[in-house]
């Protein structure tokens, strides 16, 4: 299993991603979710990735080929605009179950994935027009992030996903997003063995047409270490501080 989230805020993108893998208790690897097309000063484009393995990396290997969309064989680093890089994913998606669909069935095994697409292409309607994020799905179908809903999540969502409820909006600052995104990694570590460390962090600003920050998080990684612990505490310290429930009946005294 895995958890990937991103943040669309109005300066830009964060998107983090975990690595493990596993096939059984005892078959556990470290496999990058996170895959990056970047051209500077023309586009960036990151595909984050949850699901069968085998599947998002047909799907990975299809799109650095070439897929058919329109009469025309495009890639990430050719396709016009983001809406276009969305469709091309969903089409990739498609092919690769066309072509494993039926074997994976004929084992008993689910085709399964869910795929993020995030980025920003010049020219994408105007010169530095807005970076965008997209969600596909196994059908190759896709949802976009909007300013009313600023983030989206594939994989172990559920425990990551209150702080983000709580907190985050399209005006949140890039800075604040990187915590907040780490803040509910730590959370779906916490609760949930099949995701692991280490975890792949991308931010994005907007209009720069370049990787703002990209970095690799280990367990030894003080920032994150401190996120987590001060986040442990800061939670303990909220909950002590919240007032007792004035439905609850004092305890009676004790007998003289």
């Amino acid at each position: 299993m895995t958890y990937c989230v991103g943040l669309h805020l109005r300066e830009g993108l964060v998107l983090l991603s975990d690595t493990r893998t596993n096939a059984g208790v005892d078959n556990i690897s470290v496999f990058g979710k996170m895959q990056v097309e970047a051209v500077p000063g023309e586009r960036v484009l990151t595909l984050l990735s949850a699901g069968n393995l085998a599947i998002t990396q047909a799907v990975w290997n299809r799109l650095q080929e070439g897929v058919s969309l329109g009469g025309e064989t495009l890639t990430l680093r050719s396709v016009p605009n983001m809406f276009r890089a969305a469709q091309l994913v969903g089409q990739a998606v498609r092919e690769v179950f066309q072509a494993d669909g039926p074997a994976l069935a004929a084992q008993g095994v689910r085709f399964d994935l869910s795929l993020m697409l995030g980025g920003q292409i010049a020219g994408d309607e105007t010169k530095g027009g807005p970076s965008r994020l997209f969600l596909v799905y196994a059908a190759g179908n896709f949802i976009e992030a909007t300013a009313d809903t600023p983030f989206l999540q594939i994989g172990e969502h559920k425990y990551g996903k209150p702080i983000l409820d709580r907190v985050v909006g399209f005006d949140t600052p890039l800075i604040d997003g990187i915590k907040l995104v780490l803040i509910s990694m730590d959370s779906t570590l916490r609760s949930n063995l099949t995701v692991g460390m280490p975890i792949d962090l991308l931010v994005y600003r907007a209009d720069s047409f370049a990787v703002t920050l990209r970095r690799r998080i280990t367990e030894e990684d003080p920032y994150f270490r401190s996120v987590s612990e001060g986040w442990s505490q800061a939670l303990r310290s909220a909950y002590l501080a919240l007032p007792r429930p004035d439905w609850l009946a004092e305890p009676a005294a004790p007998a003289e």
